[in-house]
C-alpha cells in the first residue's frame, strides 16, 4: 500500500484525526512545542512551525513554504491569501486544527452558499500534496499566526533532516 503523509497510509488520515481530536489533554503540563528529529509539534500533537530569531525557519515550514507554492497557490492565492473563488487560508487556520485541514485536504469538501458553490477537490492521492501536508500545514500556520510576514520568502535553517529524506523516499514509493 503507498503510504501518504510522514508514514501514514490515507485510510489512517481518519483515525488519526480522530485520535488528536479525543486525546488532546490539558497543555498546562506540556510545553508550548517540542522538536524531535528537526520536526516541531505543538502541545496538541500538530505539527508546527519554527523560526529562529534571526527570522530563518526550521525545515518543514521552509519545504510546506516551497510545496504551497507548486501545489497550492494556483487556487489559494500568493501566501495563502485566497482568490475570487478559493478561501485565504491564512483566515481559516486561525481557528481550524490540523486534523480538520487534514481531512478536508485530502477528502474535499463542497460549500454551497447563496451566491456561488465552493469545491476544494480531494488530494487524498496526490503524493505532492499528501506526502508533505504537515509541511503545508505549518507554513500556512507560520503565515496565518503572523510569525512569517506576508512577501518573506522564508530561509531555511539548516538542512533535511533524515527523518524527513526517509518518510519522503517511504511516501513517494522509493
Amino acid at each position: 500500500m503507498r503510504h501518504f503523509g510522514r508514514g501514514f497510509g490515507v485510510a489512517n488520515f481518519a483515525v488519526l484525526a480522530v485520535l488528536l481530536m479525543t486525546t488532546a489533554g490539558s497543555s498546562q503540563d506540556k510545553p508550548t512545542k517540542t522538536e524531535e528529529d528537526g520536526k516541531w509539534m505543538d502541545a496538541e500533537g500538530s505539527p508546527t512551525y519554527n523560526i529562529a530569531a534571526d527570522g530563518k525557519v526550521d525545515w518543514y515550514t521552509y519545504s510546506g513554504f516551497r510545496r504551497y507554492h507548486s501545489e497550492c497557490h494556483v487556487c489559494h492565492g500568493p501566501e495563502g491569501e485566497g482568490s475570487t473563488y478559493a478561501p485565504a487560508l491564512i483566515e481559516s487556520l486561525k481557528t481550524m486544527k490540523y486534523p480538520e485541514f487534514m481531512n478536508i485536504v485530502a477528502s474535499g469538501r463542497t460549500i454551497q452558499r447563496p451566491d456561488k458553490t465552493s469545491v476544494m477537490p480531494a488530494l487524498g492521492d496526490n503524493v505532492n500534496v499528501m506526502c508533505y501536508l504537515d509541511d503545508i500545514f505549518v507554513y500556512l500556520k507560520a503565515r496565518a499566526d503572523g510569525a512569517l510576514p506576508r512577501g518573506t520568502r522564508p530561509e531555511r535553517s539548516g538542512e533535511k533532516p533524515e527523518a524527513a529524506a526517509k518518510n519522503e523516499k517511504s511516501c513517494m514509493g522509493n
